[in-house]
């Protein structure tokens, strides 16, 4: 249900944030306890601040009351991603070329499922990363058909 309930919040927002230059980053509709949660991540080049979330959620509350396609009560919660912002498109990856990435994969690569490091390059459908371990410099190449899941990490 909540994966047709996504869908559904993508198509009504798409347009808001087209009209507002912003990008949909993630729709996500859970129950946590007795609540369910709408939360709705956008983003841009620039980066979102409070008004950009204020204005999306006032247009967005608007535009559900009108189509209603949740049955149940909810809270609408729309936000940045944050500092380890998702990387779900391709489009994503490749801006994020050069930053410092966390990925999973569905199989171990070389004994391995999880590789953090520098994203040096994204072509082809290959994400060559770059990790440093101890004193030596490692490079991976993941088939982007091989990712589980990807983010922006923060390096400590």
């Amino acid at each position: 249900m909540s994966q047709q309930v996504n869908e559904r919040i993508e198509e009504l927002v798409t347009p808001i944030l087209e009209e507002l230059s912003l990008e949909l980053v993630e729709v996500e509709f859970k129950k946590e306890g007795q609540n369910w949660f709408l939360r709705v991540y956008i983003d841009s080049e620039t980066g979102v601040d409070l008004d950009d979330c204020t204005t999306v959620s006032e247009k967005l509350s608007e535009t559900l009351d009108k189509h209603d396609p949740i049955e149940q009560a909810y809270y609408l919660e729309v936000s940045s991603p944050g500092a380890e912002r998702p990387l779900k498109k391709k489009k994503d990856i490749v801006r994020a070329v050069g930053e410092y990435v966390h990925i999973t994969t569905y199989a171990p690569i070389d004994g391995e499922k999880t590789f953090e490091g520098k994203l040096v390059s994204f072509e082809d459908d290959l994400l060559t990363i770059e990790m440093k371990i101890k004193t030596r410099t490692r490079s991976v190449e993941i088939a982007h058909d091989k990712v589980a899941k990807a983010r922006l990490a923060i390096v400590f």
